[in-house]
């Protein structure tokens, strides 16, 4: 992340800048359970079993996302800048301070 860039929460939308949905359908779910293990400290022992807090597959105006909260930052820089690159190098649309 530059200098500049601010850290914030942000949306994913499920569709790229071209107007295309993007694929696989599930792909929502299977990114926001790939980041399951960020969580607050003191999360229950099983936490493991759901979705961070941070990281929640939705819709919105009826496309598949992801919505982002900067709290994951403060866990893991990494994570964030993952989610970050996931939808660039993907095209997706982004949503910012949601």
């Amino acid at each position: 992340m530059s200098p500049s860039s601010t850290v914030c929460s942000f949306l994913i939308l499920g569709v790229t800048h071209q107007g295309r949905p993007f694929r696989p359908s599930d792909w929502a779910e299977r990114l926001c359970g790939v980041m399951s293990s960020f969580r607050p400290p003191g999360a229950p022992a099983q936490a493991h079993l759901t979705y961070s807090p941070y990281v929640t597959p939705g819709f919105e105006r009826g496309v598949k996302c992801v919505h982002v909260d900067a709290r994951v930052h403060q866990i893991e820089p990494m994570a964030y800048q993952f989610l970050r690159g996931f939808a660039a190098d993907n095209d997706l649309q982004v949503e910012e301070g949601t």
